[in-house]
Parts: C-alpha cells; structure tokens; sequence
C-alpha cells in the first residue's frame, strides 16, 4: 500500500476531518519523499479541482433549497401529501415517507429532509399517538431518498468526477427513488396493521384536496421545471440550478413566506455548506491525482479480476464495499475516493456507468442512516432527542426495504437505465 494512503488513514483515524486528511496524507508523503516539488502542484490540482463550472450547481442547488425549506414550502407538501394518504392505517407515517418524495425533488439532499421535516412531522407524529423513536425512524429511514430523486448534490459530483451526463443520472434516479419510497410505505403499512397506528378519523374533502392541491401546485413544479430544462435541452444542470434558485425565492417572496431580511441568513448558510463541499471536492481531486500517479486504480482492477470475472459477483462485492465505506464517509468524499478507483474497473465488466451511478449513490445514502457514523441518524437525533441506539433499533424493517431495494437495482438495470433511454441518453 502506497505510503501517502497509510498517512491518510492515520491522520482520520487520530480524528482529523477527512477533508484535511484527504489533502494531509499526499502532502505528509511528497515531504517524506523528498518530492517537495510536487507541492505547489498539489496546490494547483487542488484549485483545479474545485475550478469547474458545472460545480457552480452544487451551491446554487443548496441555495434554492435553503429557500424552500426556509419558506413555506415544506408545510405546503406535507399538507399535499396529508390529504391523499393521511386517512390510511398508520397515516402520518405514510404522509412522511410521501414528503420525503416530494422534498426530494426539491432539496436533494438527506439532511436538508431530516431537518426540515423532522422538526415538523415528528412533533405532530408523537401528538397523534406514535413513539417518538418511531417517528423519528421513519423520518431517517424516508430522508435518504433525497440524492436519488433529481435534483441530486451527489450525483452532479458522480457526474464530474466520472465524466457522465448529469441529465442521464438525474433520470436513472426518478424510477429507484420512487421504488424505495414504495418500499418503505409497503412496510410502513405492514407495522401499522401488526401495532394498530393511528389514522386520522375521516378522509379529506373534495374542498380539502382542491385546496392542498391549489397550495401544493407551484412547489410541485420546481422539480418539473428543473429536470423539464435539462432534459429538454433548454438549460445545463448550472443554469438549471440558477433557474431553482429564482423561482425559489420568487414562490417564497410573492406568498410572503420568506422575508427580505431573512435572505442574508440563508446566503451565509448556504455559503457555509457549499464551501465545505467544494473544499472536500479540492482535497479529494488531489488524492484522486496522486492515486492515479501510484497506479492505484489500475493495480485494484487487476486485483479484482484476479478475484471474478463474473459480473454478478463484482457487484455483490462492491456493494459490500460501498455500504462499508458508508457506514464511515459521507456520500460526497466517498464518491470522490471510490469513483476514480472504481470507474477503469467498470470498463472489464461491461457495466454502464449510469447504472453504477445509482448503485453507488443509493449504497452510499444508505450509509448516512447506518451507524456508527451515518449524518442523517445524528440529525435526526439532534432533531428529536431520541439516542441514536434507539434509533437503529426502530429502524431495522427500513433496512430491510434499503436492503432489497440496493440488489434489485444492482440486479436489474433497467429500473435505472430505461427511463435515460427513452429520453435519449447513451447509457
């Protein structure tokens, strides 16, 4: 193993931030080596990394979704989605599983969910009889669909880091997304029958529905306008985002949801998360660099076809990698770790780069509701008060449907690859 790798591990292991070990580790290893030469080209690797302009989509997509969440977007959801599930067995649950879809399409991001539906349906769960550690796990379990469904933070940086069309991996997205929210509302229905759940004592009225529908119209069609542009050519994934951006704050502003004096507070947000992103994408492009000049990715794909060359086992072995790695790494610098190492290794098993795309992204969402490290357990924890433990424990029916939902995407391309084909896409 190439020493800068062992640096790397080391340094995050003693508790330094992975977007520092990332950099440290190829740093620690040229001064070791006498190669101080090569440091003011990491520096420029670095800057090369981040200076790309399809990652201006990054910041922007986190802007527009810090209106929306910020706005009145997100009652105006749930409120749609209360009124077409809400009167089913256990319908609170299912109303949070079927939010967690529809604020997909707008914030693309699992901790965004469990933040801003978190702090509103778990209250509201727990006033309508549900434990509070159920509520809570139905709400992490739900939130990881956020990247898969388009817009997706992850999959534009799979898209750069992998040279893939980011309107290819947005509609290879739509049909897993939905599938898994699917999933999670078949098991959610199973426990409300076996534990008696709550549900609300009538369904709403025609007036009712015309009313959430009325509210929850516009929200609706962000993610519409959004993959509509992108998909139609209209606009690139960058324009698209800035087109989120402004439709965004226009909803927000024309329904007085959102105040002129609350816009700094979001652009300071927004600007905390996006750099902390695109810092992490700088550090990995160096480490990326210094594998590919160790021959790292190359050495792994001989490795691996000295192991099988049965596809079918490549992929099982690799979603074991993947949910590992998950259970340690946020999606984002794992994607930026893993996919130049994975990618050549692809290209002898004949595997689609789109389809891997949505394995790789769903395993790694996984992750971010797996312990011990998983963000979307702590924000759910931070949010409720419920320990993880707990947690984990009232989730082990969702993994199961996290589980099924991983293999048969793996499995079988098509649920990822079809819709990319009947819009055009090589895939």
């Amino acid at each position: 193993m190439p020493p800068f790798i062992i640096f790397t591990i080391a340094v995050a292991l003693i508790g330094m931030p992975i977007v520092f070990a990332l950099a440290f580790g190829p740093l620690l290893g040229f001064v070791l080596e006498g190669k101080e030469s090569l440091l003011q080209i990491s520096l420029q690797r670095m800057f090369a990394g981040i200076n790309q302009f399809p990652l201006m989509a990054v910041p922007l997509f986190i802007l527009a979704g810090e209106i929306m969440n910020a706005g009145d977007i997100t009652r105006r959801l749930v409120r749609f989605a209360q009124v077409f599930v809400g009167h089913l067995r256990g319908g609170l649950a299912h109303v949070n599983i079927l939010s967690s879809i529809l604020f997909a399409g707008l914030s693309g991001s699992a901790v965004a969910d469990t933040s801003a539906l978190g702090s509103m349906l778990i209250p509201a769960m727990e006033k309508d009889g549900y434990t509070r550690r159920f509520a809570t796990a139905v709400t992490a379990a739900s939130s990881i669909i956020g990247p898969i469904i388009p817009p997706s933070i992850i999959m534009i940086v799979y898209a750069y880091i992998m040279n893939v069309s980011v309107g290819a991996l947005f509609a290879a997205g739509f049909v897993p997304g939905l599938l898994l929210g699917a999933g999670l509302m078949v098991v959610t229905a199973i426990l409300a029958r076996k534990h008696n759940l709550p549900k609300q004592e009538r369904r709403a009225s025609l007036p009712e529905v015309a009313r959430a529908s009325a509210e929850g119209f516009f929200p609706l069609l962000t993610p519409v306008i959004i993959l509509g542009g992108i998909l139609g050519g209209i606009v690139s994934p960058t324009e698209a985002a800035v087109v989120a951006v402004i439709y965004a704050l226009g909803l927000s502003l024309v329904t007085k949801s959102l105040g002129f004096r609350s816009i700094p507070g979001l652009l300071r947000r927004s600007a905390t998360a996006s750099t902390v992103i695109l810092l992490m994408i700088g550090s990995a492009s160096l480490f990326g660099w210094v594998l590919n000049i160790a021959g790292v990715p190359q050495s792994l794909a001989r490795l691996v076809l000295g192991i099988t060359e049965n596809p079918v086992l490549f992929l099982l072995l690799v979603n074991l990698l993947l949910l590992g790695v998950g259970m340690f790494l946020d999606a984002g610098p794992a994607i930026l770790i893993l996919g130049p190492i994975l990618g050549p290794t692809l290209l002898g098993f004949d595997i689609s780069p789109v389809h891997f795309a949505v394995v790789m992204c769903l395993n790694l969402t996984v992750g971010l509701a797996t312990p011990p490290f998983g963000l979307v357990l702590f924000t759910a924890s931070a949010v409720s008060g419920v320990k993880v433990e707990k947690i984990v424990r009232s989730m082990l029916p969702f993994y199961l449907v996290h589980a099924v939902v991983i293999l048969l995407i793996t499995y079988v391309p098509a649920i990822s690859l079809t819709l990319p084909r009947w819009l055009g896409f090589p895939v």
